[in-house]
């Protein structure tokens, strides 16, 4: 699924994967960057919580964003298919200047909106110029492909990751979140050899992807986000490896951004600070 398309004379808005755990409280620098981007003193944050089952989830992050200056902050109870298809929901959503999608289980965030009225409404929302972020199990959705499981560890194997269909927000990317706090470097790498087309990016908690209309990617928030770029890839034992076996992959390209560094996801240049 390719990312829905651009209006002549219109920007695309920001894809904001997020890798979980995202301060709210000391130095909420990547909210804070969110609203800002979302319009201030002006922005009308709306929330979908659907990927948690605490009643609260929504609720919070309401407050969170009032709290940041948000002029509007509102969550949809989306807890049901037929719940993304209400009408009332699709009219809060067209009034948004900036999108959060939260943490939880991403399966359950997919069953519920994948293809419903309000996941088509943000991916249109979203090539019309709003921002769309989203924490752990919201980040995890955005691309075309969605990594929805695998074991954790170091090595990639035949076995080391499981998709689903995500939102295509962007499909340039694949990406894994809580990377480095629950050791995920192996699956990613299963995900990328896979599909080498796109560059993977294993977003560490409290870190966060800022995705302009440009494709550059820049990082912020107190972590890192590994960065696979596969353009270089020479070997993929892939295709003939066993059930469980170890995988050759020879020529991929690793970077390790910090906040403030930058990546080409067209040209796959990374820059420092």
């Amino acid at each position: 699924m390719c990312p829905a398309k651009v209006v002549d004379g219109v920007t695309r808005g920001f894809v904001i994967p997020i890798g979980g755990a995202e301060e709210r409280k000391s130095d909420p620098a990547i909210l804070k960057r969110f609203v800002e981007l979302s319009g201030g003193k002006a922005a009308v944050i709306v929330i979908i919580p659907t990927a948690s089952k605490l009643a609260d989830t929504g609720a919070n992050y309401e407050q969170v964003f009032l709290e940041l200056g948000a002029h509007q902050a509102v969550s949809l109870a989306i807890s049901s298919r037929d719940d993304a298809a209400r009408a009332d929901y699709l009219e809060l959503l067209q009034q948004a200047t900036g999108i959060f999608i939260t943490g939880g289980n991403q399966l359950r965030l997919s069953t519920i909106i994948g293809g419903t009225p309000v996941a088509q409404a943000i991916r249109k929302l979203n090539a019309g110029g709003v921002h769309v972020a989203g924490t752990s199990a919201g980040a995890a959705i955005m691309p075309e492909h969605m990594i929805a499981g695998g074991p954790t560890g170091a090595l990639p194997n035949e076995q080391g990751v499981t998709f689903a269909p995500g939102l295509g927000l962007i499909n340039k990317v694949l990406l894994d979140q809580h990377f480095s706090q629950r050791n995920r470097l192996g699956r990613l790498l299963s995900a990328v050899s896979y599909n080498p087309f796109a560059s993977g990016l294993g977003i560490c908690e409290d870190t966060a992807a800022f995705i302009g209309p440009d494709d550059m990617l820049e990082v912020v928030g107190s972590g890192s986000i590994t960065v696979v770029d596969p353009s270089g890839l020479k070997h993929s034992s892939m295709a003939d490896a066993r059930i469980g076996e170890a995988i050759t992959l020879i020529g991929l390209t690793l970077h390790m951004l910090s906040s403030g560094a930058k990546f080409d996801l067209n040209t796959r240049e990374a820059f420092p600070k």
